[in-house]
């Protein structure tokens, strides 16, 4: 190979190295947000895959050109045309629609891995409740349709959901996560199923238990209901009978 080949060889590895850095240019913005920490990183290959992104086309308006601001592929002289107003509901639009490309994302085998990996540095936080020994949370939604509810975090270990301590994590929409990701989660990596707590705090007052004091009331209570409907059923007046009423 001459001089001028290998200049021109350099030239386009320069040139690739360039555009790969710049494609993933607002994607970095975006993940670096305080308060983004829960999102993963999406492949621009994934993005800009139109398989990957059947039935979001109605979710944003100039659907195509948000798909290129997210990959930095839009040209910078429409940009500059753009009045102010414009452009901030181009940012909102890419930021709604990463979100959404991302509740896919994450359930495909390199977003599981790339989650697997948020959550083994606990990224998404620990488990408050004290049995849970500091499980490592998942995030989910309640819906998969965005404006409806915010993200929650899901406990693996005592199996219930939390909000998140930060108002800028609570912030987030669930939507972003799908219902779906936690069981696809532990589905794929079956060794992260923690073992379920079989403590649990009774509350006492001078060391007795006053919850078994609770539930055998409510139970007397319930045999003295089952008994005086079975006692009215066969036509007895029980209204001389004062052990019956209250």
């Amino acid at each position: 190979m001459g001089d001028v080949e290998m200049a021109e060889a350099h030239e386009e590895v320069v040139d690739t190295t360039d555009s790969s850095e710049y494609v993933e240019f607002w994607i970095d913005l975006f993940l670096g947000r305080k308060g983004h920490e829960y999102f993963c990183d999406v492949d621009t290959d994934y993005i800009t895959d139109r398989f990957n992104l059947i039935n979001l086309q109605k979710t944003v308006n100039k659907f195509t050109q948000v798909i290129q601001y997210i990959v930095d592929e839009l040209d910078d002289t429409i940009l500059e045309q753009m009045s102010s107003a414009r452009l901030e509901q181009l940012e909102n639009d890419a930021r709604k629609l990463y979100g959404l490309i991302h509740a896919r994302y994450i359930i495909t085998v390199k977003g599981l891995q790339k989650m697997l990996q948020k959550y083994r540095d606990a990224d998404f936080g620990r488990c408050p409740r004290v049995y849970c020994n500091f499980q490592p949370l998942l995030p989910v939604g309640l819906h998969d349709i965005p404006g409806i509810d915010c993200v929650k975090l899901y406990c693996p270990c005592c199996e219930d959901l939390y909000i998140p301590k930060s108002s800028r994590h609570n912030s987030i929409d669930g939507a972003y996560f799908g219902t779906s990701f936690p069981g696809m989660f532990l589905q794929a990596f079956p060794e992260m199923v923690p073992k379920h707590p079989v403590k649990r705090y009774v509350p006492k007052i001078f060391g007795f238990e006053l919850h078994k004091q609770a539930q055998l009331a409510r139970w007397q209570e319930l045999q003295r209901q089952n008994l005086e409907e079975k006692l009215v059923g066969r036509g007895i007046d029980l209204s001389g009978y004062g052990g019956f009423k209250k």
